[in-house]
């Protein structure tokens, strides 16, 4: 036959003798009797199933037992399967997904209903009719592997495609609220929020590799996912890249662990990320607070990059000062162009950002660029000649320090007073 017929069409179905003919079409008058007694009383044992409104146990799920009791006869007949034999069942596991019934439930009704199949069989069997018996039952057993196959993958698929959308979705909601295009209390409904949140900002190492593949970023997207949601539980909502992004839980007031809840986070996403990863969290005491909370947290990231702290969890405390530097006012304009003669040299500018963000370090800095120490003095030494600024004296730091955060740094919305560090900073 053809491949690409379905597996059960495929099936070589072993030879049945006439006596197991005959003994399978006594059951065919019995086939709305048995389709009853599976809806309405065989199946009551299973978890989930008696909570089932009435009429899709006697409508919905009625109809697929007399299909699977008809195709069984027919295939008896016929001794093989033809093409859709299999489309009733997955029309249904589908369905069945989308309203969340528990696929063991769905996959117990099935095997439940070959147990009184087998039960009618046996009743009809009468004396000299045990090789026929068994015939049957050999049959009935791999007709049934192939239906629980299908049926099994066509849930899943189902609810994969499920867990997609609604992650598409939230993560829609999370980019209009984060943004601003969408009206933050309505965000909140339908993301499950409620209340003071958590607003976290994560920083991904994998982010600065430019040569990872699309199939390596994801990879490492669905790892951070997975962190997420088994350290915060699957109420927290997010936005994550290849870069890293943002993750949104509500925490009731007064909640004490706030500062906790950050360190596990912080932890467990360096065991599957590696140890550059970085994260900030912010308060947000309300709603229309979250998309400052969120630009907050990516700038204690940012500034804490760009000192050169070491990687994991950063709070405002540890950035206080160079926060500060990096915030806009009437003399920004004049700092910030303290570089402009470096804005036809990329590779100064990178050179300068790496060996402020590795706290001074020569060796590192040439070990990240992929040069050698001698071209980060010479580059460090241009740099000193172009800008006038002294890169070994604290006040030539900091003015350099602060000249890169805010060429970096868009015009800034205030951050409202209610917009707050988490657990005293995290």
């Amino acid at each position: 036959m053809s491949n690409d017929l379905p597996p059960d069409h495929r099936m070589a179905y072993p030879v049945l003798s006439a006596e197991a003919r005959t003994l399978a079409a006594r059951c065919e008058r019995r086939v709305n009797e048995l389709a009853r007694r599976m809806a309405r009383d065989a199946f009551e044992r299973l978890p989930g199933y008696p909570e089932l409104p009435a009429e899709v146990k006697d409508v919905e799920v009625a109809a697929t037992v007399r299909n699977g009791l008809r195709l069984f006869l027919r295939r008896v007949r016929e001794n093989q399967g033809r093409p859709g034999d299999l489309t009733l069942f997955k029309e249904r596991a589908a369905q069945r997904a989308e309203e969340g019934m528990p696929l063991h439930t769905l996959l117990r009704s099935h095997s439940t209903g070959v147990y009184v199949l087998w039960q009618a069989l046996r009743d009809e069997a009468g004396t000299g009719e045990e090789g026929a018996l068994v015939e049957l039952v050999d049959f009935l057993l791999r007709g049934h592997e192939a239906i629980i196959g299908a049926v099994a993958e066509t849930y899943l698929d189902e609810q994969a495609a499920l867990l997609a959308e609604r992650r598409e979705h939230h993560r829609s909601l999370v980019r209009g609220l984060l943004g601003g295009s969408l009206d933050p209390v309505r965000a909140f409904q339908e993301l499950g929020l409620e209340g003071r949140t958590l607003v976290f900002h994560i920083h991904l190492p994998a982010g600065r590799d430019r040569s990872a593949s699309a199939v390596a970023e994801r990879r490492v997207v669905r790892r951070v996912q997975t962190v997420v949601d088994r350290t915060l539980g699957p109420e927290a909502v997010s936005l994550l890249g290849a870069e890293g992004g943002h993750v949104i839980i509500s925490r009731p007031a007064g909640t004490a662990d706030d500062h906790l809840a950050c360190e596990e986070l912080a932890v467990r996403l360096r065991q599957v990320c590696g140890d550059d990863i970085r994260l900030a969290a912010i308060t947000a005491g309300a709603p229309h607070d979250v998309p400052s909370a969120a630009r907050t947290a990516t700038d204690v990231v940012r500034v804490a990059r760009a000192c050169g702290r070491p990687a994991g969890l950063h709070r405002m405390d540890d950035v206080l000062l160079e926060y500060h530097l990096s915030r806009r006012d009437a003399s920004s304009h004049r700092i910030t162009a303290l570089l402009a003669p470096l804005d036809d040299r990329p590779e100064l500018v990178t050179t300068l950002r790496v060996y402020l963000e590795l706290a001074q370090d020569r060796r590192g800095t040439a070990h990240r660029l992929g040069v050698h120490p001698n071209t980060v003095d010479n580059r460090l030494t241009r740099i000193g000649d172009l800008t006038g600024l002294d890169l070994t004296s604290p006040r030539g730091h900091s003015l350099a320090l602060a000249a890169l955060l805010l060429r970096d740094e868009p015009p800034l919305v205030r951050t409202p007073r209610s917009t707050r560090t988490a657990a005293g900073g995290a």
